[in-house]
Formats: structure tokens, C-alpha cells, sequence
């Protein structure tokens, strides 16, 4: 298959009205999207990407009006949470509408969406035909591709088109909600925060760690995720190993002695989460063999990089 690159919106759209699968850019990572109604082409993103199929997708969609072609129900919670974040990096899930396939949902009754700030996505996805199901444009299991090139390496020859923009300015996936019950529960951590998303729903909380054996209700919960091939430590801050691996590389936002190949010193949680998968991807290009990551407070948007970096290291 021909991988077509483009900055075209209507280009990239056409290709998914055709029943074709699409890389393209949000402001937290790629996406690699298919229309919703087409079963071909939803299978196909889980055949590009390698992507076990009891985990669902999350539904893209160019404004909040649109949540009505997806879901059976929202929820006032659900209705708040759109009104103070979308267009922004969080997904609510409902109730989904019946005629949604369950390729989509992965069999659940319930459905993530999504509506992205970034303005390339608005404009292209308000040219598909419906709403468009994405993951992140990766290989499963490694780090998300927070740019064309990257997806270009994971995907070419797999997928039928690259939405080519600019680096994504957030760097980790969306912050997911479930209002699909009686009070909201934080899923993944994301940029929205547990303390932003109290601010709009107070009674929300963080939801109990899912059994292993137990469907996932949203993706990013029950495999291994984000991994780069190069190994990972883990050490809170002041807590670095004395005896440092050859080959070794260290992101961290504190001073870190000298002795690492390669070093990625972050100003704050921002720039932790933008720079996280680069670094990964960097280190994998240059044959790093071991990365030491620095545990942020698991607070605000450190928690959600304290998920992806355990789960990176497979500790979830």
C-alpha cells in the first residue's frame, strides 16, 4: 500500500469517506482515524497497528454538537465536562448510540469522545462524512507518535494516508472520564487534570484499578503501553541508583549527575509531557539501551506521567 503524506485536510477526508485509514495530528498525540460506519476500515486500524480488539477506540468529532450522532445518553456530568473542555484534550465516555458497531466500542455498551483543539484535526474532521474513530498512530504498545515523521517510520505501507502538521504541543494522550454511571470516574490521567475536572463535577474521583482479567472500558488501561525498546528505571527524585547502566540515558526535572550518554532535563510537567515520547523515540534512533525516567509528583500532570512511565515500564 502507498502511504500518501499530505497537508491537505480535504485530501486527508477524502480518503476516509473512501474507506481509507488516516493518520492526523491532535494537540496530544496522532490519531489514525476511520469512519465510524465502515467495519473495513475500523478493522483495518486494528490490523495496522497491531491492536488487540477487546480495546476500544475513541470517537472524533469536529464540535460538541455532534455527541448527539454518538451517544444514546449524556449525562449532565458528561454535558458539564463538554461545555468547560471540548474542543480540549479529554474524553468523555456515554452511553453509546445502538447503531455505533461494536468493532468501535470493543463489544462495550459505552463509547469514548473526543472533540480536539487542534485546528488541522477541526478542519479535517468537519470534512469526513461522520465521526471518526482513532487511536494513537503507533505500533501498539510503543510510544505514541507525536509527529508525521514518527507515524511515517511506525505506519507507511500500512495506512492510506499522514494528515502532515505540526508537532503535538501536549505530548501525552487525552485525559479520559466515564460518565456513563452515577458519578464520573477518572479513567487515564491526562492534561485536564483530576483537580480540573472536580472543579466542573466535584463528586468526581479515580476510579479502581481495573482487574487484569476485566475488559478495559477505555484504551490505555490493560497492556503494556508506551514502551520505547530501550529498558526503564524508575526513581523518585534523590532516589537516582548509584550504579548507572553503560548505554544510559535520563529525562528528569532535577539536576542528574553527568554520567548518562544522553540527558533530557525538563523545566516543568509541560515540558516532561512534550518531551516523554520525543525522548523515547531519540533514544530508541540511537541505540540506548536503558532510560532512567524521574517519577513526577503524582499530582496534576504529573499523575498522568507517572502512568505512562509505569505502564512504559511495565509495572502496571
Amino acid at each position: 500500500m502507498l502511504t500518501v503524506v499530505t497537508g491537505s485536510p480535504r485530501k486527508a477526508a477524502s480518503f476516509i469517506n473512501r474507506g481509507g485509514i488516516v493518520a492526523f495530528p491532535t494537540e496530544t498525540v496522532y490519531g489514525l482515524g476511520a469512519d465510524i460506519t465502515c467495519d473495513t476500515a475500523i478493522q483495518n486500524i486494528f490490523r495496522a497497528k497491531g491492536r488487540p480488539s477487546d480495546n476500544p477506540l475513541i470517537v472524533h468529532i469536529h464540535s460538541p454538537g455532534q455527541a448527539g450522532e454518538v451517544a444514546a445518553e449524556i449525562t449532565p456530568a458528561a454535558r458539564a465536562f463538554m461545555d468547560s473542555f471540548f474542543p480540549g484534550p479529554l474524553t468523555v465516555i456515554v452511553k453509546k448510540h445502538p447503531n455505533i458497531s461494536r468493532l468501535v466500542s470493543a463489544g462495550l455498551d459505552t463509547i469514548g469522545i473526543r472533540c480536539p483543539a487542534h485546528p488541522l484535526a477541526h478542519e479535517f474532521l468537519s470534512m469526513c462524512n461522520h465521526p471518526v474513530a482513532a487511536p494513537s498512530a503507533n505500533i501498539s504498545g510503543r510510544p505514541s507518535s507525536t509527529d508525521w515523521h514518527t507515524v511515517y517510520h511506525d505506519l507507511r505501507g500500512k495506512i492510506d494516508c499522514i494528515l502532515k502538521g505540526s508537532e503535538s504541543r501536549i505530548g501525552v494522550e487525552s485525559t479520559i472520564v466515564d460518565c456513563s454511571g452515577t458519578i464520573p470516574l477518572l479513567l487515564r490521567a491526562g492534561a485536564i487534570t483530576l483537580e480540573n475536572l472536580q472543579r466542573t463535577e466535584p463528586s468526581t474521583t479515580i476510579a479502581p484499578q481495573p482487574d487484569k482479567h476485566q475488559q478495559p472500558r477505555s484504551p490505555g488501561l490493560k497492556y503494556q503501553h508506551y514502551a520505547p525498546s530501550a529498558d526503564i528505571i524508575l526513581f523518585e527524585r534523590d532516589s537516582l541508583p548509584d550504579s548507572i547502566s553503560d548505554s544510559a540515558a535520563c529525562i528528569c526535572l532535577h539536576d542528574t549527575p553527568e554520567r548518562f550518554t544522553k540527558i533530557c532535563r525538563c523545566r516543568d510537567l509541560d515540558d516532561y509531557a512534550f518531551n516523554l515520547f520525543r525522548f523515547f523515540r531519540q533514544c530508541d534512533n540511537e541505540g540506548i539501551e536503558t532510560i532512567y525516567c524521574e517519577l513526577p509528583p503524582d499530582t496534576g500532570l504529573g499523575r498522568a506521567l507517572r502512568d505512562r512511565l509505569t505502564r512504559a515500564a511495565g509495572h502496571h
